[in-house]
Parts: structure tokens; C-alpha cells; sequence
């Protein structure tokens, strides 16, 4: 609506003082011709007692001063393709698993390392020659700095069992090796992401090599899908024996069920022990 200036109204009142004007009716009068509101001559800014003072220019000569460095700042770690190099680099010059392990505690690469509290490589016997490889480790791994030692890894000490293996066997035809494709806890036991499978894939692969096993099993999709190179969902995958190239070798590899979705999943566990009767058939033939 059309606004009218105090100082305009004031000067329609004095062109005319002869003029007896009712100063209701004149009001009334305003009203009438849309000027509901009374304003100065000068806008007033409401927020200038509120606002933050503003900074001077900075004049284009002086130095910019610099932060200084927080003492326990921790190096930001290369990602992407470089970091990815570098995997693949450390990993090929490693001719142990204690060379593995001990490269994986100085690789800052993979973001999860700063906030896991142990390194979960590997656990049972480095002859054995079936190699379970799992996804990531949960809270009690995470602890201990095991793979498969909480309620999960309890399940698959069982089912080892069934088959006569065990990750305490000191006979390698009767023995486990147990990793994972992750080797730090993922916050909140998330599904890890993409570059941080990709930053730890180039070490599972050298286990592989160096290990040499003569069966492969993984347990989830995530290894499944990672070893073979599919989407194909674990339900589909499982029970099927593939192939998995190490080098000028092809290794037998069975994809299972994890042991935690069993525990979620109870009436699963039929679908897993007919896996596991597999692989103890390939054992013994």
C-alpha cells in the first residue's frame, strides 16, 4: 500500500492553516487513500545494533598470516588413486604375513584406522590350507585385535568344527586361517565403503598369494563379491563353487553365509551347513 512521510503530512497541514481540519477526519482521510503506515524521511536499519561488526579489507600487500599447526594433527593420508598405488606397492614387496601386518599398523591410507582401536588381520595357523575370509570386524575384534572372536566368530568355531578344522590346529590339513577384507572396525559396525575395500583389497590379495591355500571360502557377500568381481547377492552366490586366479593358479572358492547373519537369521543355518558338507566333501576328495 502507498505510504505518505510524516514530513509530506505535515506540509499538507501547513499549505493551508485558514483551513480548520479535523485531524480525525484528515486520519480518516489517509486511511481512505491506502497510506496506513507512517514512516520518516530516512529508512532505519533495525538490525545495525544486532549486526556483527565487519571486518576492514585486508589491503592487497599485506602478508596472510598463517595457522599454526595443532601438535596432534596426524598427517592428512592420500586417497584416491595414490593411495590406492601405494597399496598395491607395499603390499607386492611383502613376503610374509608378519611383513603384511606389520606394513598394515604404519598404512594411513585407509580413513578407518584412525578411529579403530587394533589392527584385525589374521588368526589361526599361516599353513593351513582353507582360508575363511570375512568382511570387517566387529566391536570384539576391534577389542582384541582378532577376526571371528565374538558372538559371531563363536558360530564359526562350530561350524569349523563340524568339518574337523579348527584355527588352533597345528596340522595345516586340519587347520584355519581366518581374515577378513577389512581390516579395521568400520564405525558403528557400518557396511565399509568402496575406498576403504578398494585401500585394504590389494593386501587380502597378497595373503592369498603368500598363503597359497588350496580352498578359499567367503563368508558374506562382501568378499564374495570383491574376490570374484560380481554384484551377484550372496543368496544366489552361495553354495556354487567358483574360481578365484592367484597368480598362474585357480583356487576353489565357496562362498557361504556369515556367521553374524546366521545368528539374525537362525532358520538360514540349513542353507550354511549344506555349504560347510560341501567343503568338507572337496577336503576329503
Amino acid at each position: 500500500m502507498p505510504k505518505l512521510s510524516l514530513e509530506k503530512h505535515r506540509h499538507m497541514r501547513n499549505a493551508n492553516d485558514s483551513d480548520a481540519v479535523d485531524p480525525l477526519a484528515a486520519l480518516a482521510w489517509l486511511v481512505d487513500m491506502g497510506a496506513d503506515e507512517a514512516v520518516g524521511e530516512e529508512p532505519v536499519d533495525r538490525f545495525a545494533a544486532s549486526a556483527k561488526p565487519v571486518a576492514a579489507p585486508r589491503p592487497s600487500n599485506a602478508p596472510v598470516p598463517r595457522r599454526a599447526p595443532k601438535a596432534a594433527q596426524r598427517p592428512a593420508a592420500r586417497v584416491g588413486q595414490d593411495g590406492l598405488a601405494d597399496a598395491r606397492a607395499i603390499a607386492a614387496a611383502c613376503t610374509s604375513l608378519d611383513e603384511i601386518g606389520a606394513a598394515l599398523r604404519g598404512f594411513d591410507a585407509c580413513p578407518l584406522q584412525r578411529t579403530a582401536t587394533n589392527l584385525v588381520y589374521t588368526d589361526g595357523n599361516p599353513q593351513a590350507r582353507v582360508l575363511f575370509i570375512g568382511e570387517a570386524p566387529g566391536r570384539e575384534e576391534d577389542l582384541q585385535g582378532l577376526p571371528f572372536v565374538g558372538r559371531s566368530g563363536q558360530l564359526l568355531d562350530r561350524m569349523l568344527g563340524f568339518v574337523g578344522l579348527s584355527r588352533g590346529s597345528a596340522d595345516p590339513a586340519a587347520a584355519a586361517l581366518i581374515t577378513n577384507v577389512i581390516f579395521w572396525r568400520p564405525p558403528g559396525n557400518r557396511k565399509p565403503t568402496e575406498a576403504e575395500t578398494l585401500m585394504c583389497l590389494p593386501f587380502v590379495e597378497r595373503t592369498i598369494e603368500l598363503v597359497a591355500p588350496d580352498i578359499i571360502v567367503c563368508l558374506g557377500a562382501t568378499p564374495a563379491s570383491r574376490l570374484l568381481g560380481t554384484t551377484e547377492g550372496i543368496l544366489r552366490l552361495r553354495g556354487t563353487w567358483r574360481s578365484y586366479a592367484a597368480g598362474d593358479r585357480s583356487i576353489p572358492l565357496l562362498p557361504t553365509l556369515h556367521p553374524a547373519y546366521l545368528l539374525r537369521q537362525p532358520a538360514q543355518k540349513r542353507l550354511a551347513w549344506r555349504d560347510f558338507l560341501e567343503l568338507k566333501k572337496a577336503r576329503d576328495g
